[in-house]
């Protein structure tokens, strides 16, 4: 399953700098570009709690398949709208029905796992931990793959790619046989969904919004920072330190104790990232200080999303897992969305250094919001369930 599940979730990280590619050198016009790129992330924030909802009820597998096959097709079409140059409209059409039908293979990896451990919080722990590492390396590696394609290749290699992946590797992550059963294979009888939207699991939406408004500020900030200094193609390696660090903070999350609770590891790794965060106004005039500076905030990056995805096994019901797992993905969506227009507008108003302004108020806000709720009390693990299976090849 990790083959499947790490290369099933490359495209939700290839498709927006992708699209943004294709149809900003097909057309010639940034803000077009910016507008189907728009189309598709806001797709994926909407569809992305319907599809995990839709996989808790129905079954990982059916849905998977479905969504697999459906985004498979509408990347297809945006790549062929876009080569011919087609109608506004329908690139964003085509965008949005991309960004509806993302088949989730990160949340509901998460999900599995967490069926998998049936309440075992070691195992459970582990899990999370390895697939947020995933989550880091798809994350580094799909923007990376796709500029590379671009400047060998084509625009619009990058989204093919993304398309074959989804249709190929997506698929058998959801045939595989870890795939948790729907309510009817188990003989069950649908009972009324449990209530998702507790104040433990917005607060958890909140805060995973604030990081995302800080990603999308430190990316434009970043990108007008390098062009300023006459070094424009250093942003993507500059952007990629975030996410290599990340990687490299998460593997060493594995040696943290377990007296270091998911509470008190989610209020250090707020103060880490606002520490890192006011770095980049101060020494972010140079290459090698913004660099450092955004080496140091990806640091903060994997321990704060892996325990805010831990956090969430112990605030809704098991029932409405999967679900919970993609609004946290989608809030995180939309706000790194609105952290790149604010930064965007900030950039023209008040010079290139200025994004990181927004960086400093998101961290800050985290932490605020971390320190006044990030409590044992209010994230105390439930009681150990009963097994609810015969063991399962992973």
């Amino acid at each position: 399953m990790l083959a499947w599940s790490l290369l099933g979730r490359l495209p939700a990280a290839m498709c927006p700098i992708g699209t943004l590619l294709m149809v900003s050198q097909h057309t010639g016009s940034v803000w077009r570009a910016s507008a189907v790129t728009g189309a598709l992330a806001l797709g994926q924030a909407t569809g992305g709690p319907l599809v995990g909802r839709a996989a808790d009820r129905r079954g990982q597998r059916r849905v998977g398949l479905a969504a697999a096959a459906l985004n498979t097709v509408a990347l297809l079409a945006l790549v062929t709208a876009s080569q011919l140059r087609a109608a506004l409209g329908w690139q964003l059409l085509f965008a949005a029905v991309a960004g509806l039908s993302v088949p989730l293979v990160g949340p509901l990896a998460r999900s599995r796992w967490l069926w998998l451990a049936d309440g075992r919080a070691e195992q459970a722990s582990a899990a999370l931990w390895l697939d947020g590492l995933m989550d880091e390396v798809s994350f580094t590696t799909g923007p990376a793959v796709v500029g590379l394609l671009a400047s060998l290749l084509a625009p619009a290699a990058g989204m093919l790619l993304a398309a074959a992946l989804a249709g190929v590797c997506a698929t058998l992550f959801a045939l595989h046989p870890s795939a948790p059963p729907s309510i009817a294979a188990t003989g069950g009888r649908p009972r009324p969904p449990a209530r998702l939207l507790t104040a433990p699991y917005g607060l958890l939406l909140a805060g995973m919004a604030l990081l995302g408004v800080a990603f999308g500020s430190i990316q434009v900030g970043v990108t007008a920072t390098t062009a300023h200094v006459g070094h424009p193609g250093a942003a993507g390696p500059i952007y990629g330190l975030m996410g290599g660090a990340s990687a490299c903070a998460g593997i060493a999350m594995a040696a943290l104790p377990a007296r270091f609770d998911l509470p008190a590891r989610l209020r250090a790794a707020t103060a880490l990232l606002l520490s890192a965060a006011l770095l980049l106004p101060l020494v972010g005039g140079t290459l090698g200080g913004l660099a450092a500076a955004v080496g140091c905030v990806g640091l903060a990056v994997a321990p704060q999303m892996i325990t805010m995805f831990g956090l969430v096994e112990r605030t809704v019901p098991t029932a409405r897992l999967g679900e919970a797992m993609a609004g946290l993905v989608s809030s995180i969506t939309l706000a790194q969305a609105a952290g790149t227009v604010a930064a965007g507008w900030l950039v023209a108003a008040a010079g290139p250094a200025a994004p990181f302004t927004v960086t400093c108020v998101a961290a800050g806000s985290a932490l605020l919001l971390a320190a006044a709720t990030a409590t044992a009390r209010r994230y105390a693990r439930p009681a150990a369930a009963p097994a609810r299976r015969a063991q399962v090849r992973a």
